[in-house]
């Protein structure tokens, strides 16, 4: 089961705001300001679609344990080869913006 800091690192981690969330999640504003502040235990329900909607938007939820000694955590997925951007070398006064 992901945290309520998973929950709030990865909100942070991708720049959505709580009713961008609950928009995403189809919850109520309210229900996602519960689960973030641990007001009680959540239906698991209500998890999975925040957890749903959170990886949709690239989040990837580590479990306790998960690479290394440490808890529970977050990442972005990796990042697909098409977009890397233009190269320093690339750069010139038609593509410097």
């Amino acid at each position: 089961m992901i945290t309520a800091a998973q929950i709030r690192g990865a909100r942070a981690m991708i720049g959505l705001s709580l009713e961008e969330l609950s928009t995403a999640s189809n919850l109520p504003v309210s229900a996602v300001a519960a689960v973030e502040t641990e007001d009680a235990a959540p239906a698991s329900n209500i998890v999975h679609a925040l957890k749903a909607a959170l990886e949709a938007h690239g989040i990837v939820f580590l479990a306790s344990g998960n690479l290394d000694a440490g808890g529970p955590g977050i990442r972005l997925k990796l990042r697909d080869d098409e977009d890397d951007g233009i190269r320093p070398e690339n750069l010139n006064s038609t593509n410097d913006d």
